[in-house]
């Protein structure tokens, strides 16, 4: 069975080559797309994941080398109608990522080819920087140390009689996925975490909530009037929270966004800070990477920043490949896929 894999920056051909030798059965057949820059490549993806599998060009070779391929794999690469119309035997398209903004699912759909993407390859380390940066805000981490960098032994900030810990607080997590499912057992098995969820595609039969019935389903506007700390973990092309849902918060609240800026709106979250309407915020996805010199948040005291690096870690990228190649054996024997994009086509090509 040939595969072709297409790299990039992130997943290595290294990493496809280290999976691959564990499965001979595979003719494996790698393709390098985009740029070995990080930052050229981090623009590259965000035009394909707001423009679609068109907004760049792929490769030529891997036009030609699709025509007798079985499964092609990627992870950044789009995956235009062109480049599925010249796979003649391809049996499945299976992606490294979560989202799929860079495939044109409908036509893999319309010829009978399933999808199966990894929305879990890069949830762990996600859930662990959001923890992190709990933690990290609440308890001024990097403003003691930016302070100690430049001399000066800070012990006043601006919650100082307020930093509390993390046992016996209200954490609200919108968007109840993969990472989702992490955040709300680790908070309130490891750090005894009152956790509250919201999501529109909860499952009344989720394993978690028969778990620990202690984590509850609310509705937004609860979740946001009741948290101590709100972490956003959805995935939706719409602002999620907006000026009235950000005021919900309580004074003492923290928000987290590890997610993504678009569901946020930026604005109203920077005056509520700046106006002490809220106590802190950690954020790690902005609405321009990277950030330019006027961006606001830069100014305020009661926030930390990073650089986008939720799920960069290199077992996210170097262990998703396997997973993908377990979870497309389960398909082709007809079993339980964790992630099936289009269940419509049928099993076990």
């Amino acid at each position: 069975m040939k595969i072709v894999a297409v790299s990039d920056h992130f997943v290595r051909t290294e990493h496809y080559e280290a999976c691959f030798a564990k499965y001979p059965e595979y003719e494996l057949k790698t393709i390098f797309f985009g740029t070995e820059d990080r930052i050229e490549m981090r623009d590259i993806f965000h035009k394909i994941e707001r423009n679609g599998p068109e907004a760049w060009p792929i490769p030529d070779e891997l036009y030609e080398a699709i025509e007798d391929a079985d499964v092609l794999m990627v992870h950044t690469c789009p995956v235009p109608a062109s480049l599925i119309a010249c796979g003649k035997k391809l049996r499945a398209i299976i992606t490294n990522r979560g989202g799929l903004e860079n495939i044109a699912v409908e036509e893999a759909t319309k010829r009978g080819i399933p999808v199966l993407n990894n929305p879990a390859h890069n949830s762990n380390g996600v859930c662990e920087l959001a923890i992190g940066l709990m933690i990290t805000e609440s308890r001024n981490v990097a403003r003691a140390h930016m302070g100690l960098m430049q001399g000066n032994w800070r012990e006043n900030f601006y919650n100082t009689g307020n930093v509390w810990e993390l046992k016996g607080k209200t954490v609200g997590i919108v968007g109840f996925g993969n990472i989702g499912h992490l955040m709300a057992e680790r908070l309130h098995v490891c750090f005894g975490c009152h956790v509250l969820v919201n999501d529109i595609y909860i499952d009344p039969e989720d394993e978690v909530l028969a778990k620990y019935p202690a984590i509850k389903v609310v509705d937004l506007p609860t979740l946001m009037r009741e948290s101590d700390v709100v972490t956003l973990h959805a995935r939706n092309e719409n602002v999620i929270l907006d000026r009235e849902m950000l005021s919900l918060m309580q004074p003492h609240a923290f928000f987290i966004n590890t997610a993504r800026a678009h569901m946020v709106d930026y604005n109203a979250l920077y005056e509520l800070l700046r106006d002490r309407k809220i106590m802190g915020a950690a954020i790690e996805v902005h609405p321009v990477e990277p950030l330019p010199e006027d961006y606001p948040f830069l100014k305020l005291d009661n926030v930390t920043l990073t650089t986008h690096r939720g799920g960069d870690t290199i077992n996210a990228y170097s262990d998703s490949p396997e997973m993908l190649v377990q979870d497309y054996a389960r398909y082709r024997a007809g079993g339980k896929v964790r992630f099936f994009v289009n269940p419509e086509v049928g099993f076990g090509k």
